[in-house]
């Protein structure tokens, strides 16, 4: 069975960092963007099945990031996380296309839960453990 492939956009580094480690230890093949062109380079490339996706980012905002995803590819999940709380935003990151949204700092285990739902849901999974 192929890895499920997560993408993280976010510019801070220590976010990419612990997010990258939380989803390869779940199993994932993980990809870091710092900015929107790299973003989309890898979306073009790797095809992710998800993409946890930072709401604020120099240059291109995470608005027009996920606009960009999903008109490469409309089956590819994301996830917004976002510093701020700007509810105008993330209804339109909603009405964009976005599963839900995560405001930082967010409980790394509900996001942990959150993207395994998205990824592991439709596929039959064996028991572990016990």
């Amino acid at each position: 069975m192929d890895k499920k492939k997560v993408l993280i956009v976010d510019d801070q580094n220590g976010i990419r960092v612990l997010l990258v480690e939380v989803f390869s230890n779940e199993g994932y093949n993980t990809f870091q963007a710092s900015n929107g062109k790299l973003a989309l380079e890898i979306v073009r490339k790797e095809s992710p099945d998800l993409v946890l996706l930072d709401m604020k980012i120099p240059g291109m905002d995470g608005l027009d990031i996920l606009k960009h995803i999903k008109q490469i590819d409309t089956s590819i999940k994301v996830i917004m996380m976002t510093a701020y709380g700007e509810l105008d935003m993330i209804k339109e990151a909603t009405d964009l296309g976005a599963l839900t949204h995560f405001t930082k700092p967010f409980d790394i285990d509900d996001l942990r839960l959150a993207v395994n739902k998205e990824l592991r849901s439709g596929s039959p999974r064996l028991a572990i453990g016990s």
